[in-house]
């Protein structure tokens, strides 16, 4: 299997609801930003930059198994509570991929996620196929090789 892509990521203050929970909607956010991670800064580390070109969301899916809230127990001075999002890809066609999630607060499974993205030219405003450096990344973090 390959390996996932894990983030850490902060909660703030605003993602909480009326109920002290993080709002359900903030969850997109907060997969958003891991994986913005993955594209933006694992893939430019790889030397692609590429998905920065863009990249369109066409489905997202969440299953909200447990609430979770700002836990200021878990807070110090110099840092806000995280969450754990691993993720990883778990297929590749040549013209979309789909990125599959999982947030962990602590050690509880809190929420599971996919999403459906599809390359996309910014210019032309069209999707555009996946280049050959780019599924490669890709594949990297998919079990079974995940083409499609």
């Amino acid at each position: 299997m390959a390996d996932r892509f894990v983030y850490h990521c902060t909660l703030r203050w605003s993602d909480l609801d009326a109920y002290g929970h993080v709002n359900n909607a903030r969850f997109l956010t907060l997969y958003e930003e891991a994986r913005v991670a993955l594209m933006f800064v694992g893939a430019r580390a790889q030397g692609i930059d590429s998905f920065a070109d863009g990249v369109v969301i066409r489905r997202h899916e969440v299953d909200y198994l447990r609430p979770v809230d700002y836990a200021l127990g878990r807070a110090t001075a110099e840092a806000a509570p995280t969450v754990r999002i691993e993720l990883w890809v778990e297929q590749v066609r040549a013209a979309s991929f789909t990125v599959n999630y999982e947030m962990y607060d602590g050690e509880l499974l809190v929420s599971r996620a996919c999403s459906v993205l599809v390359p996309f030219d910014l210019a032309t405003q069209l999707p555009r196929r996946l280049s050959d450096l780019e599924r490669s990344f890709l594949v990297g973090y998919a079990p079974d090789g995940g083409l499609a």
